[in-house]
């Protein structure tokens, strides 16, 4: 199963976390942008306030990690960075907000957690602005 090997096929590698970024960036922007939309036109809709700031606090914070965050994913800049708040969001998500929930409910948010584990793990890759600035870094230590 050599194919399966990362150091034989960087570069299937390398495109299949490009694939994964894409993918799941988009889909957990599906997730944040509604609540982006709620966020300007100043709906008032109850939000779990997990930290005790306040539940427009905790929206404002949720709408970074769901939105801003999954842009910076999908560009692959500061990803890992970008990947620890979504990580924080969805740990949240599920042992908090849905803890007491049959696990339908929190199924969602713990698949997100644990792709946003695997890119934490792995990084961008190399079709990333992160493995843009790598190469030129490497580069320049020449």
């Amino acid at each position: 199963m050599s194919y399966l090997n990362t150091k034989a096929n960087p570069v299937i590698f390398d495109i299949v976390l490009f694939l994964v970024r894409l993918f799941i960036g988009f889909a957990m922007i599906s997730h944040g942008f509604p609540k982006l939309q709620d966020l300007i036109n100043g709906v008032e809709k109850p939000f779990y306030d997990f930290i005790g700031l306040g539940s427009k606090i905790s929206l404002i914070l949720a709408v970074f990690a769901e939105f801003v965050c999954s842009i910076f994913i999908i560009l692959g800049l500061f990803t890992r960075i970008a990947a620890g708040f979504l990580i924080f969001t969805m740990a949240v998500a599920a042992f908090v907000v849905h803890g007491a929930d049959a696990f339908d409910k929190r199924e969602l948010s713990l698949l997100y957690l644990s792709i946003y584990l695997i890119i934490i793990s792995f990084g961008a890759g190399r079709f990333s602005i992160d493995g843009m600035i790598e190469k030129r870094r490497r580069a320049n230590d020449w």
